[in-house]
This record gives C-alpha cells, structure tokens and sequence, in this order.
C-alpha cells in the first residue's frame, strides 16, 4: 500500500504560518515525515502506515484552520488541479467591503467633525472594521500559545497606540498594514503563477488509435505500443517513434533551444515537445509516468523540498528574531522611563515600532521565492536543478571535470581505420567485433556496426559479457572473442599493437589470438570550446577524465586547452579520481560533468554532479543533482549566471530587510521615526522583497 499523500493548501500566502504547520503536522501521530513547500502549497505527507490516512487528514484540516481559517486542504490525488494552488482566497469580496468601510470611517474621524467621545468612536469602530480579524486571530493564538506571530505583535502595537491616545496612528498602522498585505498577497501570488507558467508543460489530452478510429484520452490511459496522433499545436503526450508524418518540434520546454527541432519516421521524440507544422503518428515508448515529461515534472516537485542552506538559516534565524526584538521593545518601553525619570508614553510608543517591525515575513517569503525562481529560470533554460542548495553551492565552484566522450564530444563515433593481422582481411575484423558489440547501445558498438556491411546473425553469441571500461567478450561456435581497449587484452595476456593514428582504438581476438585493432574517432560539440573558454574566464580549473586513450584525450584536451586531462581511467578510478581532486582543494567546490552509466558513480561522488539529460543514461541522470536536457556543455555557463543572479537576489533582500528594519529601530528608540516608518519597514519592505524575487523569473535568459 501506499504510504505517501500529498494535499494542496489553497489560498497559502503566509510563509510564517508554512512554516508553523509544517512543524505541528510533523508531530501528528502516525506522521513519518513531512515537508510543506510554500512556493507550490504543497504538503507531502510520508505515512507509517496508510490505515491511519483518514485521521491524519482530519487533524491536518484542524491545524490549517486554527492558524490560517481561509486556507483549503485538497487532497492531490483526489484532486489534481495545479491551477488551485493559486485560488486568492485571502483576497476575497468580504475582506474588501470590510476595509472600504474601516477606511471611510477612519477618514470621517480625521476630519475631526464631532466631539471627542464620538471621533473616538469612531476611530474604534473603523480599527475593528479593519483589524478586527487580526485582533480575534491573536486572541485565538495565544490561547493554543502561539504568541509571537504578526497578529500578536500589530495588536499589541496598536493597542499600545491606543492606550496613549495615538488614535489616528493606532488605526492608520493597522489600515497601512493591511493594505501592505493584500498587495503582498498578491505578488505572493503573481510570482507563484509566473513559475508555474514556466513549468506548466504537463500534456492535458493524447489521441489514441482504439479500433481504428483515434479517441480522446488522458496521457494516463496510453499504453506502450499504443499508437498516438499528435496534430500541429498540440504538445506531445508520451515518449514515441515517429512511425508516420514529417513535422518541426518546438524544443523550449525541455531544452531551452528556440530553434525547431525536424522529427520524421525513425524518430525518437519526448514528451513535452510541441508539434508546430504537420500531423505526426507515433508508436508509444513509454507510459506517461515513465515518460520524460513526468521525470521532469517529479524533479521539479522534489527540486522545493531540497532547500538551500541560506534559506534553512532564514528559517531558524526567524524563530529567534521576532522573540529578541520583543524583548528589546519591553526594555525600550520600561528601562529609560525608570533610569532617567523620563515620561512612560514616550518611551512606550518608540517600543510599539519595535514590535511593528518584528516580523521576519520580509526574509521568510522573499527568500524561498528566490531560489524557486532560480530553479523555474534554469528550467526555462533547458537546466534541471534538484534543489535550491545545489544552485547555492554552484557559486562556490573551483573545479569543473568534464567526462570526455558523449560530454565534451559528440559521441557519434565513426570507423576511420581498421588494421587487421596479415592472415585475416578487414572484413572479417570487422565481422567478429560486430558479432560481439551487436547486443551493445554505446556509441562505439554502433560505430562498428555501422561499418561492418554484412548482415550478422547475433543469436549465435553466447556468454555475452560488458565489461565497463574494458570492452565486451562473448562466445561464437565455441571460440571466444574479445573487442575492447589494450587493458582487456593485457588481462587476458594477449599482446596487441598500438595504432598510428590518434582515436579510440578497439583491440579484437580470437581465442587468445591477436586479429588487430579499429580506430574509431569522435569530434567535439560544437560549443564544446567557447563553453570551455568562458567557463576558464569565470575563473574555473577545467579537467578531463577519460576512459579512452591518453593520446586521444589529449589532443582533446589540446584543443580545448584544458588545464589537466587523465585518461584511460576505469570508472571505479574516475571515482578516486574525483575524491583526490576534491581533498586537494584548499577551498571550493568541484563539479563532474558526464553521461554514461559508468559516469553515475563519479556523479554521486562530487561536490555537485552534472549529467547529459538527452543522451545521458538513466542511471546518470538519476545519480547527478542537474540535468542539461539539450546535452550542451555552453548549458553550464547559462547555469552559473542563473545561479549567481539568484544568490545576489537573495543577498539583497537579506542586506535590504535586516538593514531598514535595523535603521527604523535605531531611528524609533532615538525618536526620529514613527509607526509609519515601521508599517513600510515591516509589509512594505516584504512586498519589495517580493518583488525583487520576481526579477529573476522575468529575466531575460543571459541576463
């Protein structure tokens, strides 16, 4: 049975109260883990045991609606309906009517056109008309003591204002206040939906062929081996070959390249790509949750929940912060009027900023909008970052290493020459090392068997063995025949010979018997060496790790002109390679950059591993923390920009929210600053903060 849950908080627009029922669902019982993203809404649940779902569900409700009653809980699986995430439902007609009425009463007051009793009437019923909800919110939360949240502290502040008789400025913070709220809702909101619409790329319908006529269909319903109409417009719903049709695909979504990709029969496409010209009929290759669209769609959803180290320390930072400024204000309030005879109103209305002030919601939204937009902007790019912390950590980096063949180069390996012994002919080379490489996917094997003209009957190849990073060896009419580099002859004590010409040689023999060697060649991407130069200008030591021969990778390196290459390595050496790297590092990071299988270890070993997305293997994708869905080393040079435009957001409103709030502190305890001052210092520095995130989703990309 299923142990995970997952449920959609609609209406969410208060990071501080996230953070409050992330913490009080944690310790429901039968509650393994859970991770609240406030970003996305989402709650996802891991179960101890899934009989307990019912009563679990029902005390979640009861924390939402303690400490946010307007927030829905929808359970995702039973209602998968992403555009909900984004429902205003604190912006809702009642609120409004209720403010618009506050503020008319608070004018008429101002105007001062009755006598004290009734101008103080009515400056209560226009603060209850417009913070009435806030002050019955605060009641209600110390009584489940819940003290130090924002409507604790605006109560408190005005209240205050009220008991010395600061009634307009009691009322016009609480309105201020709430007028700042709503409008950061509303960027709240706005900057959610722009990330959406960046990720927004889940197909809706696929067109299946059922007894001979296509039906209209969820993606979900398409089975592999399904047959799927695609028309001109529509984004493609699952992985499939073309079996009929010749169209252009915007690629955008996926890979962050603009210019149409052609797709015609014979081709493999993804899901997630958009038919722009003609009709497509495709063969279905995977079912919609294996599909590259979903993988995307699953690591991005995880990619929230992985937050970055600056933002954990927001969170606890803010657990400690509004308490400590509190307790400033009681000393503000009751220390100087003690010490130096001064008047006790005085020195309670320069408290009152303080309290004003005291909310970190500035740092607690601003903060993780920041690195989701980061992560929404690498996306738009072609880029799939895990985790706001790997996009933290990437401007940390010191060391890139690149993996060479597939990486670097383009991996379509081509015969360029083939040197058989003197008693067999170069047909015949071929024949047996085709033989043995016809059941294998990597680029040589296909190289190979591209050359070799002769139809092979495969099924005679017994015992087939891949030995990663040596070559294969198999069984044919009862002789054995190797094909691999010169360590899997030397294992086998064959003496071979070396080729002249500079490439990835494979070695072949027959029962112990040298037949002679074929040299493949590869060619570099065609961005591989701009992407390597201006990665070397942002100041990065670039290195290659190669299993092919050190010749060959060294005339890549060459050209290149990368500071170190290492090649012939296993992939079990790449790993210690990697680790001896890193602990040579006085400081800094390293990042490993590769696509194969054998490249997943390394991946999982360094600092941050980087892999191939459209031609990296699965296992490669699954071990790295960043995906280039479009295979282009210049990818990175885009992901470092992201990442640093993301940390100087960050930064700024860090730098920004601590700096005002300080000033208007120091600025209210010297009497130089009022209440006002602390409403923009509080919501109007939040909603700055806001908006300041938002920079980066809008960003143009290179910016």
């Amino acid at each position: 049975m299923n142990n995970q849950k997952e449920y959609i908080l609609q209406g969410l627009a208060c990071a501080s109260c996230a953070g409050k029922i992330e913490t009080s669902v944690k310790k429901i019982h039968g509650v393994k883990e859970a991770s609240l993203d406030f970003v996305s809404c989402n709650l996802k649940l891991e179960l101890k045991s899934p009989d307990l779902q019912e009563n679990i569900e029902q005390e979640i409700k009861r924390i939402v609606n303690n400490l946010e009653p307007h927030v829905q809980v929808v359970d995702r699986g039973a209602n998968d309906n992403k555009a909900q995430v984004n429902e205003k439902n604190s912006i809702n007609k009642g609120r409004l009517i209720k403010l618009g009425g506050g503020m008319l009463l608070y004018l008429v007051a101002l105007l001062d056109l009755f006598n004290p009793s009734v101008n103080l009437g009515l400056f209560v019923a226009s603060y209850f008309l417009i913070g009435g909800e806030i002050v019955l919110q605060a009641v209600k939360n110390i009584g489940r003591g819940q003290v130090f949240d924002e409507n604790f502290l605006m109560t408190l502040a005005t209240i205050g204002a009220f008991a010395i008789q600061e009634y307009p400025e009691a009322v016009g913070v609480m309105l201020f206040y709430q007028i700042g709220e709503l409008l950061q809702d509303r960027a709240v909101d706005n900057s959610r939906n722009s990330i959406q619409k960046l990720l927004n790329i889940k197909p809706d319908v696929a067109w299946v062929k059922r007894e001979g006529d296509f039906a209209k269909v969820t993606p979900e319903e398409v089975e592999v081996g399904d047959i799927i109409m695609v028309k001109p417009g529509e984004r493609v719903p699952l992985d499939g070959e073309v079996i009929q049709g010749s169209s252009f695909l915007d690629t955008s979504a996926l890979t962050g390249e603009s210019v149409p990709r052609r797709a015609t029969v014979g081709d493999n496409i993804c899901s997630g790509y958009i038919n722009t010209s003609s009709v497509l009929y495709l063969n279905v290759t995977n079912n919609f949750s294996n599909s590259s669209i979903s993988k995307i769609l699953r690591l991005m959803e995880e990619a929230s929940r992985k937050k970055a180290p600056t933002e954990k320390f927001i969170t606890k930072f803010a657990r400690y912060y509004t308490p400590a400024v509190v307790l400033i204000a009681l000393g503000v309030a009751l220390l100087p009027p003690v010490l130096l005879q001064e008047s006790f109103a005085k020195w309670i209305y320069r408290s009152l900023i303080f309290l004003v002030v005291s909310c970190p919601c500035a740092l607690v939204i601003s903060i993780p909008l920041s690195y989701f937009g980061g992560i929404g902007k690498a996306a738009k790019q072609g880029i799939l970052v895990k985790g706001g912390s790997y996009l933290e950590t990437l401007n940390s980096v010191k060391t890139i290493v690149f993996d060479k063949t597939g990486t670097l180069t383009k991996g379509a390996f081509q015969v360029i020459s083939v040197t058989p012994e003197p008693d067999i002919t170069e047909e015949q080379l071929l024949e047996y090392a085709a033989l043995v490489e016809s059941y294998s996917n990597h680029p040589i094997a296909q190289a190979i068997l591209r050359s070799c003209n002769k139809q092979l009957d495969s099924t005679q190849i017994d015992n087939l063995e891949e030995l990663p990073g040596l070559g294969v060896k198999g069984t044919w009419q009862g002789k054995q025949i190797l094909a691999g580099n010169m360590k899997l002859l030397e294992m086998s004590g064959i003496n071979g010979k070396e080729p002249q010409l500079v490439g990835t040689a494979v070695h072949v023999a027959l029962d112990n018997k040298y037949l002679g060697h074929i040299v493949i060649a590869d060619s570099l991407k065609e961005d591989s060496v701009s992407a390597v130069a201006k990665l070397k200008e942002l100041g990065h030591k670039i290195i290659i790790l190669s299993g092919d021969k050190q010749q060959a990778a060294e005339e890549i390196g060459s050209k290149l002109q990368v500071d170190q290459v290492y090649a012939e390595l296993l992939p079990q050496d790449k790993v210690t390679m990697v680790e001896r790297l890193i602990q040579s590092q006085d400081k800094g990071k390293l990042i490993f950059v590769g696509d194969g299988i054998n490249d997943a270890p390394a991946l999982a070993r360094a600092d941050i591993g980087i892999s191939m997305g459209g031609v990296g293997s699965d296992a490669a994708v699954e071990a790295s923390d960043i995906v280039l869905m479009n295979d282009e080393p210049s990818k990175l040079v885009e992901l470092f920009n992201t990442a640093g435009m993301t940390r100087k957001i960050v930064w700024q409103n860090i730098y920004f929210s601590l700096g005002v709030k300080a000033a208007v502190m120091l600025l209210g305890a010297g009497g130089m600053a009022t209440m006002w001052e602390a409403v923009f210092a509080d919501v109007g520095v939040a909603l700055l903060a806001v908006l300041n995130s938002m920079r980066i989703i809008k960003s143009k990309s290179g910016d």
